[in-house]
């Protein structure tokens, strides 16, 4: 009877350890090539890019994840990722792309909290025929290696939000073919305002953000509709809108502005090739004056398809708008195209070389501008 009460007691202390052990996944991205291309505006500023740079195709990055299995369907996970800048020698060549902890129940779904990407960033990544490179090129995830006029001074900051601080996520299971996703921002800050001379410290200081997403998967099509708004609050800033928006409406963390960012695309498979269509909108508003605000849009059609089994390549155009009220804020249109392929030498290594170009014009009742650029690029990948 002892001797089966001690191994009784030995199988539940071993499951008990079993139970609880968890486990832990390194992976990440090195992109490496040759970048280069040109750009001009109407004001007459050209630059020429040649050079052997990183992250063309993707951002480099190292990451953590880890599940721990906490019994009844129910488990942990966390993911921590860095950005990586294999051309660069200085001790900040690491940035936060993703950080946070979160419970999973099977069946039901999962819930984070921490720096995440936003579900517009995640349903581009599923409905975008570029794979958000970046090559200029892609008005959806607008980018570019190497380049700092025009809209490629934005990075791909310009077209919607890519990821927060401070959010709350949660997603579900799939039902019916559904899925869907929300999330909530909270950054608030409240201090007595004193005043120094010129100088005024404390007020409110408060970032607040929410949004949705829905995803409908049915044989070889995808549909997501997807909707997120941001807003910043600072009673002590002066900052106008003419600041936030000086160069496009891309910052949610600008003083006194609400961003408003919508994203819908649909993908189908028809087995020799995958077609993409995209659309998306931003519009930010100032707090102060709700009179000056800036909007762009773009749309966007693509095609993607492995060629042979080892080589694939894909295509996309697209035109868009800005649309602007206030101090020196023209109306702009936009236009781009991309092309580009892959060879894949292993599942996790490929050489890939690509093209983009895009240019805008715009008038204002005293400037008339244009600006143009190509960028390609040439390199290896790999992945781990």
């Amino acid at each position: 009877m002892k001797k089966s009460l001690l191994a009784v007691a030995a199988m539940t202390a071993f499951a008990g350890a079993a139970h609880a052990q968890s486990s832990v996944t390194v992976y990440g991205i090195l992109d490496v090539g040759y970048v280069g291309g040109n750009e001009k505006t109407g004001a007459g500023v050209a630059e020429t890019a040649n050079k052997f740079t990183a992250s063309a195709q993707s951002s480099s990055r190292l990451g953590f994840k880890g599940t721990e299995d906490l019994g009844g369907g129910l488990s942990a996970f966390f993911t921590v990722e860095m950005g990586l800048t294999p051309d660069s020698t200085s001790a900040s060549s690491f940035n936060n792309r993703q950080t946070f902890v979160g419970l999973k129940k099977n069946g039901l779904g999962w819930a984070a909290v921490g720096t995440q990407y936003t579900p517009i960033h995640e349903a581009v990544a599923a409905t975008g025929a570029n794979g958000q490179n970046n090559i200029v090129g892609d008005l959806i995830y607008p980018s570019s290696s190497g380049f700092g006029q025009g809209e490629n001074a934005s990075s791909n900051t310009i077209a919607y939000t890519v990821r927060s601080t401070n959010m709350a996520k949660i997603a579900t299971d799939s039902f019916a073919g559904f899925t869907g996703k929300a999330f909530y921002v909270m950054d608030g800050n409240n201090q007595n305002q004193v005043t120094k001379s010129t100088v005024t410290t404390g007020g409110t200081d408060n970032t607040t953000g929410w949004g949705l997403g829905v995803d409908y998967t049915w044989k070889k099509l995808l549909v997501t509709a997807n909707y997120q708004s941001f807003k910043n609050e600072t009673t002590s800033s002066s900052s106008s809108i003419s600041t936030a928006l000086s160069s496009s409406p891309q910052s949610s963390t600008a003083p006194n502005v609400t961003d408003n960012q919508q994203y819908y695309a649909a993908t189908y498979d028809f087995g020799i090739l995958k077609a993409y269509a995209q659309y998306v909108n931003r519009k930010v508003t100032s707090g102060i004056n709700s009179t000056q605000y800036a909007t762009r849009s773009a749309q966007q059609i693509g095609v993607r398809s492995y060629l042979t089994p080892k080589i694939e390549a894909w295509a996309s155009v697209g035109n868009g708008r800005y649309q602007a009220y206030g101090a020196n804020q023209p109306t702009a249109n936009i236009a781009g195209y991309q092309l580009g392929s892959n060879y894949w030498l292993s599942k996790r290594t490929n050489l890939y070389a690509i093209f983009g170009a895009n240019g805008s014009t715009s008038t204002s009742s005293t400037t008339n501008a244009s600006y143009n650029s190509n960028n390609y690029a040439v390199g290896v990948r790999h992945t781990f």
